[in-house]
């Protein structure tokens, strides 16, 4: 098995996509066993069989169609009302924003690249250190995958068989005390670096930026009422939200035509397949650890050290941190959340509150190198050399693994919202 873990590493290091080595190592496991190859399309399909996953696709044409159909623009317009007048009022939007963003969206690569890029022209031009204003971005596109609704929680969900209603009321507070960290260290680098502060509008002109907003500040509202109201289902939620946004973009404010619905489509069509090929090669990859037994392996090495909840959850937040370095973080998740599972059912951590700090814990692999996918985007988006924003970047870990912390110590932060809408397990 050490053979089999060894090439799947060279591969990753070799810079072969994370899907292709899973696939590879898994065939060579099946050759090596002597195993019918019928059995590695048969474990590929089944990666891809469940109705929940529906909702990853719909929910990345929604993000798509929102940064081509203007309306990050109306949000940036309304939050710059709400909190421009701060001291660092640009980098107080920033981090609104993307809260905002958050409930539509759920990915944060598409609110680094959507709302991220304006929110750089806009701190720059305002005489915001370039680097500053695309290091804040990176950060705080983290919340995408935190607030509901999310993408990676969507993924979590079906991987343990969790409730997507728990998993995404559990990520609202988890999200505001991020982003209440995120505007204190801007507060306070704002002081240091005299970073101006934007004219405090009257609330007439904070109505005005309301009522230009209020259609797309309505998703997060039509998903999360819907579901919690027994309309629809999560996956059925994203596809409302998919059809909304292209019904603004299309009909209400009519900037996109049909040339860009078919970039936007295009886009979506490429996203999704390229989550679909690492979910179904890392579901055969899976297939082979079980038949390793590699879970219940690493359930007693882990067990052996304590069977402390607290205690495994930081065992667990420095192997995911350390994982994140190399690889992509829904690759991660799909593939140690059934491995990990075993043990933090035995040790009684809850599910909900494990899925939001796996997620939180992987999100931060997209600001740090080599890996760092949130630092490729932002750096293309906002014309920032890739070393200057990495190095800019290392400051704004000082409040993000704070939230870590935060979180993994206080499950209430997590379990609160939850149980009090479905009850206490």
């Amino acid at each position: 098995m050490l053979g089999f873990f060894g090439a799947w590493l060279i591969l990753v290091l070799a810079g072969t996509p994370v899907a292709f080595a899973l696939g590879i190592v898994s065939v060579g496991w099946l050759l090596w066993e002597g195993a019918p190859m019928i059995t590695a399309a048969q474990r590929l399909m089944a990666g891809a069989d469940n109705f929940a996953l529906l909702a990853v696709p719909f929910f990345i044409l929604a993000g798509n169609l929102m940064n081509s159909g203007g309306i990050t623009d109306r949000i940036y317009g309304f939050c710059n009302a709400l909190v421009g007048h701060l001291r660092g009022g640009l980098g107080h939007v920033n981090v609104v924003g993307s809260i905002v963003f958050s409930g539509m969206s759920g990915s944060a690569v598409a609110d680094a690249g959507g709302l991220g890029a304006l929110e750089i022209r806009a701190m720059v031009k305002e005489g915001y250190r370039p680097e500053f204003a695309g290091a804040l971005t990176c950060a705080s596109c983290v919340l995408g995958p935190i607030i509901p609704p999310s993408i990676p929680l969507v993924l979590y969900a079906v991987i343990s068989n969790t409730s997507i209603g728990r998993l995404f009321l559990g990520g609202i507070l988890p999200g505001l005390v991020i982003g209440a960290l995120l505007m204190a260290y801007v507060w306070y680098v704002a002081g240091k670096e005299g970073y101006p502060r934007g004219p405090r509008l009257t609330w007439g002109e904070r109505g005005q930026a309301l009522a230009r907003a209020i259609l797309p500040l309505m998703t997060p509202v039509i998903i999360m009422g819907g579901m919690f109201g027994g309309i629809f289902t999560a996956t059925e939620a994203a596809s409302v939200a998919a059809l909304y946004a292209l019904v603004l973009g299309t009909v209400v404010y009519r900037e996109i035509g049909w040339q860009d619905l078919v970039g936007v489509l295009r886009q979506s069509f490429q996203q999704t397949a390229t989550v679909a090929f690492i979910v179904c090669a890392a579901v055969l990859f899976n297939w082979v650890l079980a038949r390793e037994r590699v879970p219940q392996q690493v359930a007693e090495l882990l067990l052996g050290v304590s069977t402390d909840p607290l205690v495994m959850l930081i065992l667990i937040n420095l192997l995911l941190f350390f994982l994140g370095m190399f690889m992509e973080a829904l690759a991660i998740m799909v593939l140690t959340v059934p491995v990990l599972m075993p043990v933090v059912q035995l040790v009684g951590i809850d599910p909900v509150h494990f899925g939001l700090v796996t997620t939180l814990n992987l999100m931060l692999g997209l600001l740090h190198p080599p890996m760092g996918i949130g630092l490729f985007v932002v750096s293309k988006v906002g014309n920032i050399p890739y070393e200057k924003l990495a190095i800019a970047t290392l400051p704004f870990f000082i409040p993000l693994i704070g939230a870590l912390i935060l979180i993994t110590v206080f499950p209430q932060i997590t379990l609160f919202l939850p149980n009090l809408v479905y009850g206490a397990r």
